[in-house]
């Protein structure tokens, strides 16, 4: 039996980019996406075909969701509760940049809300749902090396770093890391660890925008490791949190940032 991943957010960029590598693991699979049906289709597609080169036999299904609704929240996990059971993983990775980079003093209450209804207050409710259903279902076998039931939060570099011109954005992601370790400190006695991983200037659709500024600041010295970060990265912590490389951690922040989280002289 393969263990199953519901992954948030996962029709492109990181959450795709997850996808693929617990596709290769021999996961099954589902890819959570909010509006574009046809990237989710790639996602799957891709999925597959990753699978096969290692020889895995997966599913992968896809389902629409915001994760800002409730409704679309509960729909969510009724689609997995229905169609595969009990959750292995949960990985919350949907989020949103804000539509206008604003200074502080100028960002609008719209905006404030649409970060912390998407980026922080969805993941907070769908784990609140997902972690009972895991407490409440049977441990199930695995042939993945996985063992333990986990819950990831990709959080971002944002969450400890200060951006006056997009501050709604940095405080939805430190919120992330408090979830972190409130779950994690709430389901540890139930064998279920929790972990945040926090990506740097990662190369998305979300950062093309601002591909110029940061190529001159990483080639700078703005990172230790000189280059962009790749969703691959940050899907390569993601499986060995899966498949159970830190077996005595919960609560840990994995930096997937080039090193940018240190302090050089």
């Amino acid at each position: 039996m393969n263990p199953t991943a519901l992954i948030t957010g996962a029709s492109r960029g990181i959450g795709r980019g997850i996808a693929l590598e617990l596709a290769r693991l021999g996961w099954d699979l589902i890819v959570n996406y909010a509006r574009n049906a046809a990237a989710a289709a790639e996602t799957i597609e891709a999925c597959l075909n990753a699978a096969q080169t290692q020889s895995r036999n997966i599913q992968v299904r896809s389902f629409q969701a915001d994760i800002a609704s409730a409704d679309d929240r509960e729909k969510l996990v009724a689609f997995a509760e229905n169609s595969v059971g009990s959750l292995d993983l949960l990985v919350n990775n949907a989020g949103v940049a804000p539509l206008v980079r604003s200074d502080l003093l100028e960002a609008t209450e719209e905006s404030f809300d649409r970060l912390i209804a998407t980026n922080l207050k969805g993941p907070f409710l769908l784990t609140q749902r997902v972690a009972r259903a895991m407490i409440a279902a049977p441990q199930p076998p695995s042939t993945s090396g996985s063992r333990g039931r986990k819950i990831i939060f990709i959080s971002s570099v944002s969450a400890y770093t200060a951006s006056v011109n997009r501050g709604d954005y940095c405080i939805s992601k430190a919120g992330v890391g408090m979830l972190t370790q409130l779950f994690a400190a709430r389901l540890a006695e139930h064998g279920i660890g929790v972990f945040e991983i926090r990506p740097g200037i990662i190369a998305t659709d979300m950062t093309h925008a601002v591909q110029a500024k940061y190529d001159a600041l990483i080639q700078g010295g703005l990172t230790p490791i000189r280059r962009w970060g790749t969703p691959e990265d940050v899907a390569k912590a993601v499986a060995a949190i899966a498949s159970d490389l830190l077996p005595f951690s919960t609560g840990e922040v994995l930096n997937v940032d080039g090193g940018f989280h240190m302090r050089t002289l």
